[in-house]
């Protein structure tokens, strides 16, 4: 009888090490169905090493400079690279070339944070329970700067499930909700065509009639967006407002982001018992969660990653840049309040006695 795999383990296109490689960088993903963020990278051109790290219930993931922002139950965590730490981590020394370690949190309590961002006023979230976006700070739980013209009042109601966020010279442009809704819960009535693409400066919506739009991004002065219920990668015409469909793929397409010419997509293996994802149009063809690779030039499908065990929702897909081998200590184990950053020097500190790492390990990938 064959044993059964460990925990996330995944196949791989045999080009994926060496691409990474290459570019220079690494993939974060989060994945609130096993409460993980997890990063991947090259461990050399032919393999790939990941390292899940515990978070409650992770969503979006906002990448920018030295930090990392990671939206998760009921709180935002900042963290911050020091790769001086990563050189001297004392269960694997020399191996990092870059380290993420917490260094700030902030209990915004429970509004189901979407999409976040780095833009010129700080770190913007799409909260989701009070239909607005918002600015995370230590003032507040939520500081609102923007709602949809047809959201009445803020109320934690989920009204029209607005999720993604879209910056352009670095504030809010462009959202994605899954209706038009101002009543509790009501965008679920129409979930399958209800979606919707909004502009946030002039508050008007762009296009509407979209099957759950997930992920609006702007990349070489171009609007693209997910149209997760049918698993399309979508462009926008911002003269005329229509959908021009670029790519159809076999999984609930959500999270996305480019780096130099190539797209990486998160893609869901939707629940059977979801009462949200069962009836989808995709939900048959949804055969596998992990992330596809498109060539943007040529808009072909250049390479994937495919989730074995453990992985079967994708929420968000971003890229760590400049580091082939990152290192991250979650929050949810002590071990990463023993490492100490200064601006001139970093230190570990020994833990007391009889007090053992408990962070999960690297894992080795095959494919």
């Amino acid at each position: 009888m064959a044993k059964p795999l460990p925990p996330f383990s995944c196949t791989f296109s045999p080009n994926i090490p060496e691409l990474l490689y290459d570019l220079k960088c690494s993939v974060s993903v989060s994945t609130y169905q096993a409460g993980k963020l997890v990063l991947i990278s090259p461990k050399n051109r032919e393999e790939l090493i990941q390292l899940p790290r515990n978070f409650p219930r992770p969503m979006g993931i906002a990448v920018k400079g030295n930090k990392m922002a990671i939206a998760s139950h009921d709180e935002v965590t900042v963290l911050t690279n020091d790769p001086k730490l990563g050189k001297n981590y004392p269960k694997q020394p020399n191996v990092y070339d870059s380290f993420y370690t917490p260094r700030a949190s902030f209990y915004t309590g429970q509004l189901d944070m979407h999409d976040i961002q780095y833009g010129s006023e700080g770190l913007w979230g799409v909260n989701t329970r009070f239909s607005c976006l918002s600015l995370v700070n230590d003032d507040y739980s939520f500081s609102p700067k923007w709602k949809p013209n047809f959201i009445s009042d803020l109320m934690p109601e989920d009204r029209c499930h607005l999720n993604g966020l879209a910056l352009k010279n670095g504030s809010p442009k462009y959202v994605t909700a899954l209706g038009q809704s101002n009543e509790k819960s009501g965008w679920r009535t129409n979930k399958l065509q209800g979606g919707i693409l909004m502009d946030v400066e002039d508050d008007t919506i762009i296009t509407d009639g979209l099957p759950m739009p997930h992920s609006p991004r702007v990349y070489n002065n171009e609007l693209y967006v997910l149209l997760s219920a049918t698993g399309q990668l979508s462009k926008i015409n911002l003269q005329t407002n229509t959908v021009e469909h670029l790519k159809d793929f076999s999984g609930f397409a959500r999270g996305m982001d480019l780096y130099e010419d190539y797209l990486f997509i998160g893609l869901s293996k939707l629940r059977e018992k979801s009462s949200s994802f069962r009836d989808l149009p995709i939900a048959k063809k949804s055969v596998f969660a992990g992330i596809v690779v498109v060539y943007l030039p040529q808009m072909s499908v250049v390479g994937y990653i495919k989730y074995e065990t453990s992985v079967e929702e994708i929420y968000d897909v971003r890229i760590v840049p400049n580091t082939i081998r990152p290192g991250l200590l979650g929050i949810m184990r002590p071990d990463h309040k023993l490492g100490i950053s200064s601006p001139d020097r970093s230190f570990w500190i020994k833990p007391p006695e009889n007090k053992k790492s408990v962070e999960e390990s690297d894992q080795n990938v095959t494919s």
